[in-house]
């Protein structure tokens, strides 16, 4: 099973009926996803993962901290080696939770 554009030829109709708050709610959710509401509805019935725009800007934001982070440890040649330690695997565990 592929997926993705380019990747497989979608020819297939699939007719689904929503309420209008459903379907106001599924454009905002595949708007924030960064997707076509087509695509957000098929990854989500596909039990895909789809991951919001946010999450991706917040992962690399936390990345940029910890490179930050990095540069202070070096720079301070490992004065504060523990704390920075701390920092580092902070950030790295909520990129995990994000990212899951």
């Amino acid at each position: 099973m592929t997926f993705g554009k380019g990747k497989d030829n979608k020819t297939e109709l699939v007719r689904i009926r929503f309420t209008p708050t459903e379907k106001a709610d599924a454009e905002a959710l595949s708007v924030e996803a960064g997707l076509t509401l087509s695509e957000y509805i098929r990854r989500r019935s596909l039990g895909l993962r789809v991951r919001s725009r946010a999450d991706d800007q917040m992962i690399n934001e936390l990345r940029k901290i910890g490179g930050l982070v990095k540069h202070i440890h070096n720079e301070t040649d490992g004065v504060h080696s523990k704390e920075t330690a701390n920092v580092l695997v902070t950030l790295t565990e909520a990129i995990k939770r994000i990212a899951a």
